[in-house]
């Protein structure tokens, strides 16, 4: 390229970009081909340059990124990320094509790490660094350019707040109220741009920072001078033939006459600390401003394809966008993709630009393609034009031992590391799906949140398991900070498990903590575990700590037996735990505001939930309800139907199910002072009705005590709360149970008029929780008033809109002949008599 612009008629070659812009890539690519410099000067960290030539690797593919971290706290790391059309990208892979030497010449990592970690909290990113959205630009993101129209965060300083944008004031200038637009009508549509473009951009740089000085920036003095000493001694090593692709921002100042040691000056006394560099994958949607990274380009997937697009960059877009509509299933056609090609030139002649950008193509997919509709709309911004491209790294890059632990184990669970979000259903029962449980489970404790549970919408076993899946770059920061626990992930999560045992300050952490180093088989953690929870569980007396303990220790139990896991320890401390909380739950019931008293409900839900499990090892067969209840013997399915959890203490386990239904009853049946809350009874009621423990006559005279004209209405209000409220069923056994109806109607239609607004609060927060149709039923039931007494539900009796009188023989024996059919049965056997059956 001759012509190209020069600092002075015989110096460096200086060219400034736009980070990330295809544009200024492809005129780098041009520029050095035609004046072929002897080194090549990057923007970036100097650390780099030892792992450069890892770029050219066939392994390596962008969007990648350089990882900088301070050695004694991983957590405090910086990110330079790299598509495959950001003009420093473009440079190393030329320079290294042609065996030309690459340096980077920003301010060192060790000193941009330590400089943000001084900053105030006020003007401070979060730790994580660079990626951070609200992280102002500074030394640690050489990288990252001005973004067009980003604010400064809150709380900055009024430096920050006065930052100049370059690419705004230039777009206004330029009569353009959108910086996206302008720069692509000036360079991205220009081809291969040129010296023209160079120097143009150069001069209007150095007209902006004459007017502005450092515009905001002022961290840039210090990485302007340390940029200068890295050129000069590249000038002294290989002469003036030297090329510098940097920030268009940066090109007035390494022009600038100045010395060496006003230079070694402006860098004396910085800090330090001692910093690790490595290569790491990027994703095209963390390039996106909307996603979390400030790199000024909200359309990553787009400028991809603008860049690698040899020729038609619409029609070949517009292809795409048909292909992925079509994938999804909508009805896209070659015409419709023409019409959408001549709508976007026809939108970019009347809005008089050079050629169709991404608005005019937009445009077009949405009225041509999508049909007006948003929905196909967000898919195509999100797959194409944000896009979910994630870059790869070479084995031979440096990597911590905990993150080549990692990547080994992907590989041989195969599971590989995917930018776009997926599930994952896994079926313990198989050795690799069991592993990789075990990684993920493993990770979370560590805090690497590659997946995240989600329910299974296809079992509700436990030996299957539901994953989001997800990989996120940031994510190998938290790989990085974890290895301060081990080389393995196995290590690691047992080293963290053990000392998060020890420092744990409750009852409920410790439960937790067992249960998640039992999903992840962290057989080496759970004797410290044990020890933690044996410990505190001793000391705790707190009924609403236990309670909240006991639910997870259970389904340790549980999920143990489905990984193979010996949970005898974990048995008898759950047993222990329900046994305490046996004795002091009722006392604990006493006296609660209508807070403590929701709080406890919950409580005591889980715990019922957790004996049920606990005690399905060893179930109460035969036993009979204590006297005065009128419940029926319990009876279960057959052992076999149900899972079979080997815990320890399975007969104490099944003997504790019957002393927790006692200690119901006890509840229920409580009156007087001191009273135990509505809301408590009535739901300790409910539990053993579902448990087939209390007859349905006795849970209708509980309701009649407790709605009795003798009780305050808002605590009868609270009772049926308790009993029918929580969208728990409670519905569905008022419509069935018109008996338990008619009790609620008639304690309703007595409720004084002055205490009425007191108890509709607490009514319609019952009733609201019921489904649509269940509110409807009940509706119907009311306005259709009691049945008629001794009313046996034959035909004479008097029907109500959309009820039957009662059974209809002739209506049920319509349908025998296809239930036979869906049996496999004979549906019309000989000498066979439907209506003899329906009666």
């Amino acid at each position: 390229m001759t012509g190209a612009p020069r600092a002075r008629a015989a110096g460096p070659l200086l060219l400034g970009v736009r980070h990330h812009g295809p544009g200024s890539a492809r005129a780098v690519r041009a520029a050095l081909a035609a004046c072929a410099p002897r080194a090549v000067l990057i923007e970036g960290p100097p650390e780099a340059d030892a792992i450069v030539r890892l770029a050219a690797e066939k392994d390596m593919r962008p969007p990648v990124a350089l990882l900088a971290h301070a050695a004694d706290d991983p957590g405090r790391a910086g990110f330079w990320p790299l598509a495959g059309f950001s003009p420093e990208w473009a440079a190393i892979q030329w320079a290294l094509a042609h065996e030309v030497p690459v340096r980077f010449i920003d301010l060192p990592a060790a000193n941009s790490l330590a400089m943000s970690a001084k900053q105030t909290p006020a003007a401070a990113p979060a730790p994580a660094g660079p990626s951070d959205p609200a992280a102002p630009p500074g030394p640690a993101t050489p990288l990252e350019p001005v973004d067009p129209g980003e604010q400064a965060a809150p709380g900055a300083g009024s430096a920050e707040r006065l930052r100049v944008d370059p690419l705004s004031v230039l777009a206004g200038t330029a009569g353009y109220d959108d910086p996206e637009r302008w720069w692509e009508d000036v360079i991205e549509h220009r081809g291969t741009g040129g010296a023209e473009a160079f120097t143009a951009v150069a001069e209007a740089m150095e007209a902006l920072r004459a007017e502005y000085g450092h515009g905001g920036h002022e961290d840039d003095a210090v990485r302007e001078a340390h940029m200068r000493l890295r050129l000069r001694e590249a000038r002294r090593e290989f002469g003036d033939e030297v090329a510098v692709v940097c920030g268009a921002w940066h090109v007035p100042a390494l022009g600038e006459r100045t010395t060496a040691t006003a230079d070694r000056k402006l860098l004396k006394g910085l800090p330090k600390v001692k910093a690790e560099i490595s290569w790491v994958p990027w994703t095209h949607r963390r390039l996106a401003r909307h996603s979390g990274y400030g790199a000024g380009i909200t359309s990553p997937g787009w400028y991809d394809h603008l860049f690698h697009a040899p020729d038609r960059p619409v029609e070949r877009w517009l292809t795409k966008v048909a292909g992925l509509l079509r994938a999804e299933d909508f009805a896209v056609s070659s015409a419709h993709v023409i019409e959408a090609v001549r709508l976007a030139e026809t939108l970019a002649a009347m809005r008089g630009r050079p050629l169709a950008g991404l608005a005019e193509t937009l445009d077009a997919v949405r009225a041509v393609l999508c049909e007006g509709s948003d929905v196909p709309m967000a898919l195509v911004w999100d797959r194409l034009v944000v896009g979910d491209v994630l870059g790869e790294v070479p084995e031979s890059a440096p990597a911590a031992p905990l993150q080549r632990d990692l990547t080994r184990t992907q590989r041989s669970l195969r599971l590989k590391p995917e930018a776009l979000e997926r599930e994952l259903e896994l079926d313990l029962r198989k050795e690799t799906d069991a592993g990789r449980s075990r990684l993920l489970h493993r990770l979370r404790l560590l805090g690497v949140d590659w997946g995240s549970p989600a329910v299974s919408r296809g079992s509700t076993g436990t030996f299957r398991e539901t994953w989001r899946l997800r990989w996120e770059p940031e994510l190998s920061v938290r790989v990085a900070e974890a290895g301060v626990w081990g080389t393995t992930v196995l290590s690691a999560a047992t080293a963290k498990a053990e000392t998060e045992a020890r420092s744990a300050k409750g009852l409920a952490e410790v439960t937790e903590l067992a249960e998640r180093c039992l999903l992840g088989a962290l057989s080496g953690a759970l004797p410290v575990v044990m020890r933690s929870l044996a410990d505190r569980a001793a000391l705790d007396a707190d009924v609403g700590h236990l309670a909240q303990a006991l639910p997870a220790l259970v389904r340790s139990v549980r999920y143990g037996d489905v990984r193979g896991t010996d949970t005898a320890a974990l048995g008898e401390v759950a047993v222990g735990l329900a046994e305490r909380i046996l004795v002091g739950l009722p006392p604990a019931c006493v006296g609660l505001d209508a807070d403590g008293a929701a709080e406890m409900r919950g409580h005591m839900e889980a715990v019922h939930r957790a004996i049920g499990l606990l005690s399905e090892s060893g179930p109460e067969t035969g036993t009979q309800p204590e006297a005065g209840t009128g419940a029926e013997p319990e009876t279960w399915p057959a052992a076999e139907a149900r899972p079979q959890p080997r815990a320890a203490g399975s007969g104490a386990a099944g003997g504790l199910r019957g002393r927790w239904a006692a200690m119901l009853r006890s509840l229920a049946g409580r009156d007087g002072t001191p009273a135990t809350p509505g809301l408590i009874r009535g739901r300790a009621a409910r539990l053993l009705l579902d448990d087939a423990r209390l007859a349905e006559d006795e849970a209708a005279r509980l309701m009649g005590l407790a709605l009795s004209p003798g009780t305050e209405p808002p605590e009868a209000a609270s009772w049926i709360e308790g009993f029918i409220g929580g969208g728990a069923g409670g519905g569905m056994l008022l419509v069935h149970d018109e008996r338990l109806l008619g009790l609620v109607d008639r304690w309703l239609i007595s409720v004084p008029a002055e205490a009425f607004t007191d108890v509709l609060p607490l009514l319609r927060r019952t009733f609201s929780a019921y489904d649509t149709g269940v509110r409807r039923t009940l509706g119907e039931l009311v306005r259709r008033g009691p049945a008629a007494e001794g009313h046996s539900g034959g035909q004479g009796a008097p029907a109500a809109p959309g009820f039957g009188p009662g059974l209809d023989p002739h209506r049920a024996a319509a349908v025998v002949p296809t239930v036979r059919l869906l049996l496999g049965l004979d549906p019309d056997p000989h000498g066979y008599d439907p209506m003899e059956a329906a009666r």
